[in-house]
């Protein structure tokens, strides 16, 4: 009995483990996880998800770098900044939404009317980020010079606090907080990123992520993009589901899908070239020593997965 047990031990040791695959996936408020639930996309998965939320994306993207996660939602702008620094990240699927609610924003009782009152005041915004991208696009627009405006750079709940108590004069910001704030009577929009920002943002995810858990990846873009066509074809439905998931009253998120209408887009050269206008922006601002190769950070090899997911939202 001992060298048969003894043979069968060896058998088995010999055989390959194969373990649970894990994706670990970066979110941030009201983003993918609220949408996919509501959607209700997340049944039967071949893999285990683990979700890890973020207040924005510039902590996302370091978490991304560091390995912490292995994909993640993020906007053109901060993945630009990212992947400027050498992240070893690639864009793997992409959404487009009108800009109007990337805006600028100021107290209901503030005397600046329009983004030329700004000029010499401060601008709260998160450093690398949509809003980031804001500002110096309106500036640029405007023909400013470079300390024409000092953005202040904070993270989102630092930014509100500042912009309530008046310790800034304007914040540069993205949904849901533009349609918190104005919703709730806060702030006021002054100027938006409508025809001077792409409106993108993008799935981002690891080099080793791709390579290693690929299946995975196709799998969760695939159900991404079928939950974004239903959010932007129901959003009521996935207001009220948002709304109860989230704690912000229905509104908020209403007003905001309403006015975005969200869309995913494959990874295309149209896509490549608002990327490189958005690297070239903050390469003139000198927030990127070097001209990043748009191309170079994106793979396309996930247009197929995003193409099904977005067909069976509409069968």
């Amino acid at each position: 009995m001992r060298p048969i047990l003894a043979l069968l031990a060896l058998l088995f040791a010999a055989l390959p483990l194969h373990a649970e695959t894990i994706l670990r996936v970066g979110d941030q408020k009201g983003g993918s996880r609220a949408l996919m639930e509501a959607a209700g996309v997340l049944d039967g998965l071949p893999y285990r998800l683990e979700w890890r939320e973020f207040p924005a994306a510039a902590p996302l993207l370091e978490a991304l770098n560091a390995g912490a996660i292995d994909t993640g939602i993020a906007g053109d702008a901060p993945f630009t900044f990212a992947a400027a620094a050498g992240a070893p990240i690639k864009a793997i699927f992409a959404i487009r939404q009108n800009q109007a609610g990337l805006a600028v924003l100021v107290p209901p009782d503030s005397p600046v009317r329009t983004f030329a009152d700004l000029k010499g005041k401060r601008v709260a915004t998160g450093r690398g980020s949509i809003g980031h991208q804001l500002v110096l696009a309106q500036a640029e627009a405007a023909g400013w010079n470079a300390g024409d405006v000092a953005p202040t750079f904070l993270l989102p709940a630092d930014a509100q606090m500042a912009l309530t108590s008046g310790s800034v004069d304007a914040w540069s910001t993205w949904e849901p907080y533009t349609s918190q704030l104005e919703i709730s009577g806060r702030a006021r929009i002054v100027a938006d990123g409508r025809g001077l920002t792409p409106g993108l943002s993008f799935q981002v995810a690891r080099d080793d992520a791709i390579a290693e858990k690929r299946a995975a990846l196709e799998d969760f873009v695939r159900r991404l993009a079928r939950a974004r066509v239903w959010g932007t074809a129901k959003p009521e439905a996935f207001a009220k589901r948002w709304s109860a998931l989230i704690g912000l009253p229905e509104a908020v998120p209403l007003a905001w899908f309403r006015r975005a209408d969200i869309r995913p887009v494959p990874i295309d050269d149209a896509v490549v070239a608002d990327e490189q206008r958005v690297a070239d922006l903050y390469h003139r601002a000198g927030l990127i020593p070097r001209r990043l190769a748009a191309e170079s950070v994106f793979d396309a090899s996930f247009n197929d997965a995003a193409r099904a997911g977005a067909a069976a939202a509409t069968q």
